[in-house]
């Protein structure tokens, strides 16, 4: 289970945020100053931080740009102040969101739980990254020999066929128009050539789908492009 930390020094909305982030499933720990938070915030392990601007002893601020000396992790910033340049600092320093008091719990809960799909997805596409070997459903790409293996069968692929899957395999789920895969794989602007990348995709999907006409690994995103999904 995902853990939370909360804090804040108003012990009723504090209560109100914990309450329901444990009903949806949470572990959630709380510190009602801020340099108790900061304590916890880096001596203890935690997925996502909701931060107070305005705490005793230790401000937000500081809190935060303490954490991202040391963590990655999402950090919410919560605050009363509606200044601008409150919410301006705040991302500077690294926090990933900023909500303004008062607003509805169930917004902040879905705000959290994107914040930490998205980490997820963050961590994965970086491990990815980092494998000689990649294994997504079935496919198997080996980047040392440059193989690629569908259900343990090798499929012959050209140098750019390769290049195309690889580069879609690292970065799964993300929607990348023509041009840009264009750029990425061929090394310049496509200058209206984007047929070329709709002719490498056909050959992709006969050669790594069962059925290219209902391909399960590169969708097509009808008038923006392609993605890989996992």
């Amino acid at each position: 289970m995902k853990r939370i930390l909360i804090i804040e020094d108003e012990q009723v909305i504090m209560e109100v945020e914990k309450d329901y982030l444990e009903s949806g499933g949470f572990i959630v720990d709380t510190a009602a100053s801020g340099d108790i938070g900061l304590e916890k915030a880096i001596g203890e392990e935690y997925d996502l931080i909701i931060l107070d601007l305005m705490l005793p002893h230790t401000d937000g601020f500081e809190i935060c740009k303490q954490v991202r000396r040391v963590k990655n992790i999402p950090i919410l910033m919560v605050s009363a102040r509606k200044e601008d340049i409150d919410k301006i600092r705040g991302l500077g320093l690294g926090a990933d969101d900023y909500m303004t008091k008062p607003f509805s719990v169930g917004e902040l809960v879905a705000r959290v739980k994107a914040h930490l799909a998205r980490y997820d997805r963050l961590i994965n596409d970086n491990q990815l990254k980092h494998r000689d070997e990649i294994r997504l459903r079935g496919i198997c790409i080996d980047k040392r020999s440059r193989r690629v293996l569908v259900n343990e069968m090798e499929v012959a692929l050209t140098s750019k066929e390769y290049d195309l899957l690889l580069f879609l395999a690292l970065n799964p789920n993300r929607v990348f128009s023509k041009d840009e895969l264009f750029a990425k794989i061929w090394g310049m602007d496509a200058n209206g050539d984007t047929a070329t990348v709709t002719v490498y995709i056909s050959k992709l999907r006969e050669k790594v789908e069962a059925y290219p006409s209902n391909p399960q690994y590169i969708e097509t995103i009808w008038g923006v492009g392609y993605r890989f999904n996992l």
